[in-house]
């Protein structure tokens, strides 16, 4: 597994590490999960918008 080195505010990274206890996983399975869950939006947000964009283009053209 590839390493990566990333800079947060020191608060932001405490709540991370806060969550993380609580939920009995580590700081990195926490932000993989979250990096999952936005990249997962961001392909819905994307596949969303081409099918409106379709629709507009068919009223368009009839």
């Amino acid at each position: 597994m590839a390493r990566v080195l990333i800079s947060m505010p020191e608060r932001f990274l405490n709540e991370i590490d806060e969550i993380a206890g609580n939920e009995n996983r580590t700081r990195s399975e926490l932000i993989r999960e979250a990096l999952r869950t936005y990249m997962h939006r961001n392909e819905l947000r994307n596949s969303q918008k081409a099918s409106q964009n379709a629709q507009i283009l068919e009223a368009l053209l009839g």
